[in-house]
């Protein structure tokens, strides 16, 4: 059976969760011909991730989880998350990429009707889940294909009820999982910025500078520092060293690439520069992260 693809990255679409105000920056589907570099997403982001068909691994803060067909899994603030193919099976996903924006003050229970407040609570504080779809997802992504596909009258509405269904249904599945309730960061940046932030960091962590993120941002370069201080909370320099570092452990244990050509493939100029930013980062040299297979 051949699955629906999906692609939203246009639509204003806002999600009342519980108290919380989502904004909905894409939906996408696609298979996984290659992996997924480690990355992780800024202090307010979350991804939703579902596996209707194929076979890999997930990575997710050092753990090794098994993806097999009907695997959901959430990944939010700074959980640090790469996905293995598996190249003869290769995974399909649908993914919905969301930010809190605020919460909802104008949702206080009104009377007779009892709220569920544990919704926002546990998705705030549940920053990683894992588990095997239990309920209908696909059901609703094909739901959502066909309205993307026809437009029919009421559509806009019925893809942003669909969305929160999909959202909600997920959370509920780890309602059993303790929480602990933490502070919800507050948005700093729209949109666009903050897509801009997050795909320099995954794909141009070798190259990129504050100053051309600056230019980008359409920033200051004080205010680039500061917005990314905010969004990860670190600073541009230690944020950038953390994505060439992951990448750099990725490439050592997944490829045959000397040494050398891995330092020089995250950025540095010299394997001596690249050696020793990786021990004084991972506290042993690349070549005995290689040998023990581990950080």
């Amino acid at each position: 059976m051949k699955l629906p693809p999906i692609h939203i990255d246009h639509l204003d679409i806002k999600l009342s969760l519980d108290h919380l105000l989502l904004n909905v920056h894409y939906v996408k589907f696609g298979y996984f011909y290659s992996s997924m570099h480690a990355h992780s997403h800024s202090l307010d982001t979350y991804e939703l991730h579902y596996i209707p068909r194929g076979y890999g691994t997930l990575i997710a803060n050092g753990n090794h989880y098994e993806i097999t067909p009907g695997t959901l899994f959430m990944t939010g603030p700074n959980v640090v998350h790469e996905q293995i193919t598996n190249l003869e099976d290769p995974m399909a996903e649908y993914c919905i990429f969301f930010e809190v924006i605020s919460g909802d003050t104008n949702c206080s229970s009104k009377k007779g009707i009892v709220k569920e407040p544990m919704l926002h609570t546990l998705l705030q504080s549940t920053p990683f889940w894992i588990g095997k779809d239990c309920g209908y997802l696909m059901s609703m992504f094909e739901l959502l294909a066909n309205q993307l596909a026809s437009k029919r009258i009421g559509w806009h509405q019925m893809v942003t009820n669909i969305l929160e269904i999909i959202i909600i249904s997920s959370i509920q599945q780890y309602s059993e999982h303790n929480v602990s309730i933490q502070q919800i960061p507050l948005k700093t940046l729209d949109d666009h910025r903050l897509l801009i932030i997050e795909n320099s960091f995954l794909y141009h962590y070798a190259t990129i500078t504050l100053e051309q993120l600056a230019d980008l941002l359409k920033l200051s370069v004080r205010q680039t520092q500061r917005a990314v201080h905010k969004q990860y909370g670190v600073s541009f320099k230690d944020k950038k060293l953390q994505a060439r570092m992951e990448a750099a452990n990725r490439l050592l244990h997944t490829t045959d690439l000397s040494i050398g050509d891995i330092g020089a493939q995250v950025g540095f100029t010299t394997i001596e520069q690249f050696s020793n930013a990786f021990k004084k980062y991972y506290g042993m040299t690349a070549s005995q992260s290689r040998k023990t297979g581990q950080v």
